[in-house]
């Protein structure tokens, strides 16, 4: 019975941090707001988590696992089209990071305090290995599918949609008129695509037709 009082006790010394962090930022928020947040003593919280870099620690992995579940779970509907699939997949990258969740901000405050605090770093870069993993099975599933090879390595593919993004989200929302939805997804789509080569036996088709096979050889029988 402790053990679940005190995991039940972490998760909502967990929950607390990130509301706070998501309205106030790393640098303004202390273990004393998170535990008033939490509606417990700093006594209570600094027994879980010895200080405040332990409870970052943690916070992060909450924050990171949270955006990488949704974004899978977005991914998660049959779509019989895998063009359209593709397309799903880039729209829901580019909405977990500009939808701007209490754990999205957070993602995005630390990821800016990493540039100064190097023990942020490693959590950081485990949130990216995975999502990058992630987003390379999804990306290769689809793409089989449509009889696409990647010209580049799938690992590197995924690292690259998601800097763009990554980087296209961050303009975003410091001058929410600076691109159209619209036309920025339209342009990942482009470009990920042009970083594949299709399969000589299968062509993209428009949206709604089957897509084109190969032409029958010149002298028109097709059998043997």
């Amino acid at each position: 019975m402790r053990y679940r009082k005190s995991e039940a006790s972490i998760a909502q010394i967990l929950s607390a941090a990130v509301r706070v962090l998501a309205r106030q930022g790393y640098a303004r928020t202390s273990l004393m707001d998170i535990a008033r947040e939490a509606g417990m003593s700093k006594g209570a919280v600094h027994y879980h988590f010895p200080s405040k870099d332990d409870l970052m620690g943690a916070v992060l992995t909450y924050a990171c696992d949270a955006v990488r579940e949704r974004t899978v779970a977005a991914w998660g509907g049959e779509r019989p089209d895998a063009l359209e699939a593709l397309r799903a997949s880039v729209r829901e990258l580019w909405a977990a990071r500009t939808r701007m969740s209490d754990e999205a901000r957070v993602v995005a405050d630390l990821l800016a305090q990493s540039l100064h605090d190097e023990k942020l770093r490693p959590k950081l870069a485990d949130y990216y290995r995975l999502a990058a993993a992630q987003v390379e099975e999804h990306l290769r599933e689809q793409a089989e599918k449509l009889g696409l090879q990647p010209r580049i390595s799938p690992a590197l593919l995924a690292r690259i949609v998601i800097g763009l993004l990554d980087g296209l989200a961050m303009q975003q929302i410091v001058d929410g008129r600076a691109l159209s939805e619209d036309e920025v997804l339209e342009a990942v789509e482009l470009m990920a695509l042009g970083l594949f080569d299709f399969a000589p036996q299968q062509k993209p088709a428009p949206d709604g037709e089957t897509p084109s096979q190969p032409d029958p050889p010149e002298g028109g029988d097709t059998e043997p």
